[in-house]
This record gives structure tokens, sequence and C-alpha cells, in this order.
């Protein structure tokens, strides 16, 4: 007989139930539940044309300026702005900046505490695991704490402020750095460098982006005892050893958003991202998103199809085949996964596509992508700073947006972000915004296929159904922040902070 297991999921932007069906110790089915209404994207409609650039960045206070860059984009798109090369190298370093910390304290906060608990107690690593990885107080964590601090320091020395920043705006940036602030940052960038080399990596950042396969993996790993016992090593062997490289692998569909690279000379450019689904790689085309609200608490009339065009209304009947306030987005409808991971794969990383091809798109894998990240950004923020001309303006002067139709869409460090916005005489008409968590945690969508997070649940064994960690590590392996993705919280009584099991 079916067990059903309730889990409100702490440790995520937001709230979260996660519940699973597990039959012989392994999970059967799972269910995504988004518990949080917001109504942002409601409350800006009769707004003026500019207000997006200072809600938005209130969706969340890990990324704001991801919402502040999609926002700024979307007005762009409508009246056809172009940046200015200082703006957007500035505008490319702050989200850079933001996506590390969030990567970093993802990892060492939130994910790895659960290796804390007492299901990995039997292991040989526990003891060096409590040591790390004890909330508040592991080594790991403070050092993450105390290192990641320095991060918005750059956001805020070029922007001013940060969280819910509002330097950005269309045609570039409001703020001009001087040669002072651009040396400041580039010694903050270096003192977070020398971090994250010596105390996660044990290695230089171009000795770890030469690996390109999992046997080069093995082959680091083994090379010097720095390697074995700097925080990579040690999550790897942690990792390993838990079974993480063996369970979470979902439909086998990623999605990435446009991202940022370096040309030969140094200038900031914009790819596209892309969708990949097996081995059939498609160029991105956001036209080919449909949101689909079967199975989440919206009017289905309204609320359905592409972001341009569908609305926010909750449903406040209670309607049993509609479990979550999480939309269920598709791309060319297809469940799609974005990400660290989706980011890497799109981009052909050789480690990341050898990794998946050998295991699978597994939780070790999905954490290691958001890991190792930090080591291909720095070397590309530092070359943006040392690009910026500090005599030059850093915006474009930009017409007033009035009306008209645009999206702003970017890859933000949870995976891919979208802000659509329709104006009329100078006053907002329509805006959806479809953030990462959306896209992971969505429910069953209207052919009643899982989510990419359900689907990965699907198939995990579960040593002890009363302490299931096993569904925190695949939950979690996909960095959730509900509180984006479901923009009142009327919860069941009894589900609220504890555990419910029924048979």
């Amino acid at each position: 007989m079916a067990k059903t297991v309730y889990m409100p999921m702490n440790r995520v932007e937001g709230d979260l139930e996660v519940m699973v069906a597990i039959e012989d110790n392994v999970v059967s089915d799972a269910w995504m539940i988004g518990t949080m209404f917001r109504g942002i994207e409601t409350m800006l409609v009769g707004r003026n044309s500019l207000d997006g650039l200072v809600i938005t960045p209130r969706i969340c206070g890990i990324c704001s300026t991801s919402h502040l860059l999609a926002a700024a984009m979307a007005l762009e798109d409508i009246t056809g702005t172009e940046v200015s090369p200082n703006g957007r190298l500035v505008r490319h370093i702050a989200l850079a900046a933001e996506q590390m910390q969030s990567d970093l304290r993802h990892i060492f906060l939130m994910f790895a505490a659960d290796f804390t608990g007492k299901r990995h107690a039997d292991h040989t690593l526990y003891p060096d695991m409590v040591r790390r990885y004890q909330p508040f107080q592991g080594s790991a964590v403070v050092s993450t704490i105390v290192a990641t601090k320095i991060l918005p320091e750059l956001i805020a020395i070029l922007g001013g402020q940060w969280p819910h920043s509002s330097f950005i705006v269309p045609g570039g940036i409001t703020s001009q750095p001087s040669r002072a602030d651009l040396r400041q940052c580039r010694l903050l960038l270096g003192e977070f460098r020398r971090w994250y080399e010596q105390a996660v990596l044990g290695c230089t950042l171009e000795r770890i982006l030469s690996v390109q396969t999992a046997k080069d993996l093995e082959q680091w790993l083994d090379e010097r005892s720095e390697h074995w016992h700097g925080e990579l090593g040690f999550f790897l062997r942690c990792a390993q050893a838990a079974g993480l490289d063996r369970i979470g692998q979902g439909h086998g569909s990623y999605l990435s958003g446009p991202g940022f690279v370096m040309d030969d000379d140094d200038q900031a450019l914009d790819d596209g991202g892309g969708f990949l689904h097996g081995d059939v790689f498609e160029p991105f085309d956001q036209q080919r998103i449909v949101e689909h609200v079967r199975h989440a608490r919206y009017q289905d009339h309204n609320s359905s199809g592409h972001p341009g065009e569908a609305e926010t209304h909750p449903l406040h009947a209670i309607d049993p085949e509609k479990y979550s306030l999480c939309k269920a987005p598709r791309y060319n409808g297809v469940p799609a996964e974005t990400g660290a991971l989706a980011e890497a794969l799109v981009r052909q990383d050789p480690l990341f596509t050898d990794l998946v091809a050998n295991q699978g798109g597994s939780v070790l894998v999905r954490a290691l992508a958001r890991l190792l990240r930090p080591a291909r950004i720095i070397l590309l923020m530092d070359k943006w700073l040392g690009a910026i001309d500090a005599d030059a303006p850093y915006y474009t002067p930009a017409a007033a947006p009035t009306g008209g139709s645009g999206v702003g869409l970017i890859q933000a460090p949870r995976g891919l972000l979208g802000h659509w916005v329709q104006l009329s005489g100078g006053t907002i008409d329509h805006y959806q915004v479809i953030t990462p968590t959306t896209w992971n945690g969505s429910p069953r969508d209207d052919r009643d296929v899982r989510g990419p997070i359900e689907q990965a649940l699907v198939g995990t064994p579960i040593r002890d159904p009363e302490d299931p960690v096993e569904v925190a590590h695949v939950v979690r392996s996909f960095d959730l922040c509900m509180v984006c993705s479901v923009h009142t919280v009327n919860k069941d009584q009894g589900t609220l902070g504890r555990l419910r099991i029924g048979m």
C-alpha cells in the first residue's frame, strides 16, 4: 500500500509543500504545491509604465537585480532603445555578482544542511559534515556568509543600493561609477576570487576550468590534498557516498535564457539561450512558451496561454484537481528544467555534457553546476570591469515608453526569467512574470504531465519513509524561490510546519 507523505519545505524562498507517494520505499508519484499568492503582476496593472522598475525588484530579495534588469529590458523592447556599452557592462557585472552569491549561499547554507541530519549519521564523513555544514555554525557556512558579503558590495558601489536596487533604467544605468569605484570593485572581486580558489576549489580557476570530462574530475579530486579537502572536493565525496549521483533525473529537457559571453574584443554580448531535449537543440524562441493552469489554482478561461496574453486570476473556489498556486509553463509543449545545469548544457559545456551523458541530470550534477559556475563568471567579471571606459556615458537617452508590447528575458541565478508587459497611454495594461521556479516547481500541465521536480522525484529510493531526506535532496537541488513563482496563504490546518504521513 502506498504511503502519502506531506512535507512542508523550509530552507527555500517562500512557502512550499511537497507531497509524495511512497511504495516499497520508492517514490511512485509526486506533487509540488505552491501555497503563496502575492498578486504583484495584478497590482502593476493601471500603474505608470516605469513603475515596474520599482515594484518588480521587490518580488525577491535575493535576485532583485534580475527582476530590475528584465523589467528594464521589456521597456527597451517597446521603445527600441539601445543600451550604452558601459551600461551593459555594469548590468552584466551586477547580475553576475548576484548570481554567484545565490549559487554559493544556496549550496552551503541551504542544500548541504541536509547532510547533517540523522539519516547520514552512519556515514564515515558525518562528523566532518556536521563540522562544515551545521546551520549557522559550520565552518563552510560561516566562511560562505563572510565571503559572499563582498558580492552585493560590488552592486552597491556600481548602483548605489542592494537589494531592491533601482539603478537600471531603459538605456543603461543611472549611476556614474568613477575610476576609484572601478578599482575598488576589482580589489573586491580579487578578494572574493582568492577565497573561492583557496577555500572552495583548492586550485586556480584556470585549473578547474580545464576539467572537461567525468574522468578528468576524478583525476582532479585525487591530484592534490587541497583538492580532496577543499569544499568542492569534500562536497563531491559526500554527495557520491550519499548516492546523489543516482537520484533526481527528470524529463531530460533543459531550457536556458539569454545569457552573457565575451568576444575577443572584450565586449559584453548576449547569447541567445536555447532548449535541449535529449540530443536535439533548438534556439530559444519565447513565442513557444505557454502557461497551463489545469492543475493550478487559477481561472481556466483567462489565466492560461502565452504570457503576453495570459492573465493572473486566482480561483477562490476549491477544485481538487488544482493543487498549486504555481502555474505550469511549457516550452513547445514540454516541461523544461532551467538553472545552472541547463545553462551549462545549452552552452555545450564539455564537463557537464559528459557527466549527464554518463549519469543523467542527477542531484549531484545539478548541485555541481551551481558550485562551479562562479569559476567562469569571475573571469568574465574581471574582463567586464577592465572594459569599462570611465569617461564614456553609462546611459543612452531613451524615449518615455507610452504604448506597445515588450518582453525582457535573462538568465537569472535560478534560470530563465521573463517579464512581459503591454502599455497603453503611458500606463501598464498587462504584466506577466515567469520565473525559474515557475518552470522547475510547476504542477502537472493540461496533459497531466508532471513538472520537472515532480518527475525528478519519481523513482527516488527512500531509506526511511518517516524521515525522507532524499526527497529534500532532490527538491533543493533545484534552488527554489517560491516567492518569485506565484506572485494570502490558505493552507490546510495540520500541514503548517510539520510532517504529515498518511496511509
